[in-house]
């Protein structure tokens, strides 16, 4: 027993130092171990996009479209303007930002890793205005900024190597093959339910550098809470619990979001807009001439 016990440690050891690229996460300063290039990403990611976009409708709502690039634009400035700033200029350059609004009425929006971000049309009546729309954006953002896709995909590589190390190990150990095939599914699940809560992470994470974001484009950060408030009402998830999803709670989501409030107020610098105002001149009457046609009396000559 104490045999097999050092075994599944060892493998475990092998999948925590998995060879991959250490980076630093913006804003959070977290650390994450990546076993994907950002090639393979935006490749899958550009694929992926492409073929949701060929089924996808386009909203006709020219106003409503307009405010998304409008709101969207102002965000990936403020992030590329950051990351030239912070010595992240290789970051910026992998970003080609399309923002787009889609006929769907769903409460939704997502980005693809790159800077594809897509808005369903019914989000926009739970955000009410721009600066809730920029808060969302901005979550949606961050998770590209973040490299949250890539972060996933590395821990379910991660995983993979974890079973197969594991199967291997209790293989070469002698142990009977059906012991071996429970061991891998235990730990399989064991990981992948561990996964949710890295899930969930990456969410708070996204919230967190989201909110900033939106402060860094001159939108209010404090609109985040009455957001969330509107969005939890409108799906009816504010007692959920988050245990078994990859979304933190409403109410998990709004605390923590008060907390960051101040931190996210040191980056908010207004937007100044000038308002341009008509000059009113009042209309002077015309003076309506009246010409009286002076008879004349033709004399004839004799």
């Amino acid at each position: 027993m104490k045999k097999l016990k050092y075994l599944v440690m060892a493998a475990i050891a092998a999948v925590v130092f998995a060879c991959g690229t250490t980076r630093t996460v913006p804003i959070t300063g977290r650390k994450q171990n990546i076993l994907v290039s950002d090639e393979q990403v935006l490749s899958l990611s550009n694929q992926e996009y492409t073929n949701y976009m060929k089924s996808a409708k386009l909203s006709t709502n020219s106003a409503n479209t307009a405010m998304v690039k409008r709101v969207g634009q102002r965000l990936a400035t403020a992030v590329e303007t950051y990351l030239n700033e912070h010595g992240m200029a290789a970051d910026a350059k992998e970003y080609s930002w399309e923002f787009n609004l889609v006929q769907d009425k769903s409460v939704n929006a997502f980005c693809m890793p790159g800077g594809k971000i897509v808005v369903y049309e019914g989000l926009l009546p739970i955000t009410q205005d721009e600066a809730s729309l920029a808060i969302v954006l901005g979550h949606e953002i961050a998770h590209a900024v973040a490299k949250h896709s890539a972060e996933q995909m590395s821990k379910q590589i991660k995983n993979q190597y974890g079973t197969q190390i594991l199967g291997q190990v209790l293989n070469a150990a002698g142990v009977s093959s059906s012991t071996t095939q429970l061991a891998q599914i235990i730990a399989q699940k064991g990981l992948q339910f561990r996964s949710l809560k890295y899930s969930r992470d990456n969410e708070s994470e996204a919230d967190h550098m989201g909110l900033i974001f939106a402060a860094m484009a001159g939108y209010d950060p404090n609109v985040a809470v009455t957001f969330w408030q509107r969005m939890a009402q409108a799906t009816g998830s504010n007692n959920q619990s988050d245990i078994f999803s990859d979304h933190p709670s409403d109410a998990k989501r709004i605390a923590a979001i008060k907390q960051e409030l101040p931190e996210a107020l040191t980056y908010y610098k207004p937007v100044k807009t000038t308002t341009t105002t008509k000059k009113t001149t009042t209309p002077t009457k015309k003076k309506t001439r009246t010409t009286s046609k002076k008879k004349t009396t033709k004399t004839r000559r004799k």
